[in-house]
């Protein structure tokens, strides 16, 4: 791969999160950097990074266009297009509470295109295969649940449409013209859509309880359970979306292994395996 140098003094930082550093370009705020952060900042992952854009992007779904990767001393970069009066739909809803049922028909008609397209699997992992890999890897785990989560999994049928992977109201941004764009791709594979049904129910109907997570979305505990109930019912067309519910809670389960095997935290291991055996005592 070819990286641009970049003197970092021609920017200025707007922006941090978890991963890493935001900076605008002084002379061309249309051009943003990204400097990737702590055991993200290396060459294969920013690599990986800026080849998952370009793929979605063929793909025919929305995401702010990647420029160049770049060099900041030491650093891994890449330069990507500047989406004008953008919010989060966690911001939207943060901002105006009274727009949560807005904001999750907005998630569930973008989530249902998502869902409906079909994936690149030559480039893209399956997240079933994930979801073994996570199951076998999970130690904290006991061998019941494991045994009951992995016949689950083993019967889900292997879909090849698109799954973000991290799916929530944070990873959908609208331009200021109200143009959608998915964000942060890089769990993003294929399979089937109730992987992402999962993800988005655990956030809001389970950890939500947590201030680490409202602080992270920007809202309340009952914002966000009003976000999933207007989300399924929007995503559902149904007003009595229980069974769904009941499937996500399910896929819930699943994806509180995934993540800990994407991103480990084994100081939160004792958490995960009571969060996974209450589901599956309950929906198992």
């Amino acid at each position: 791969m070819d990286y641009k140098e970049i003197n970092i003094t021609e920017w200025n930082q707007v922006g941090e999160g978890g991963i890493g550093k935001t900076y605008e370009l002084r002379s061309n705020p249309d051009i943003l950097l990204k400097v990737n952060k702590g055991d993200m900042n290396n060459e294969a992952t920013v690599n990986r990074e800026f080849e998952l854009s370009q793929h979605v992007l063929q793909l025919g779904l929305s995401t702010p266009r990647m420029f160049d990767l770049v060099r900041i001393g030491e650093d891994f970069g890449y330069t990507f297009e500047c989406i004008k009066g953008k919010k989060s739909l966690s911001r939207i809803c943060a901002d105006n509470p009274e727009r949560i049922p807005e904001a999750a028909a907005i998630l569930a008609k973008e989530g249902r295109t998502l869902h409906a397209t079909q994936c690149d699997t030559a480039f893209f992992p399956s997240h079933r295969e994930i979801v073994m890999k996570a199951i076998g890897a999970a130690g904290y785990i006991s061998e019941d649940d494991k045994a009951k989560l992995r016949a689950f999994t083993q019967n889900i049928p292997e879909e090849t449409t698109c799954v973000h992977g991290d799916f929530h109201s944070g990873n959908l941004i609208v331009s200021g013209e109200g143009k959608p764009y998915w964000i942060d791709l890089g769990w993003f594979s294929y399979g089937s859509p109730w992987f992402d049904l999962g993800h988005l129910f655990l956030l809001c109907m389970v950890y939500s309880q947590f201030a680490g997570t409202q602080e992270i979305f920007h809202m309340s505990q009952e914002q966000m359970q009003a976000f999933w109930e207007a989300f399924a019912t929007a995503y559902t067309g149904q007003a009595d979306h229980a069974d769904f519910d009941t499937k996500a809670e399910k896929f819930a389960a699943l994806d509180v292994i995934c993540i800990s095997y994407l991103h480990p935290r084994p100081t939160a291991e004792k958490m995960f395996a009571y969060v996974v055996h209450d589901i599956v005592e309950r929906r198992y």
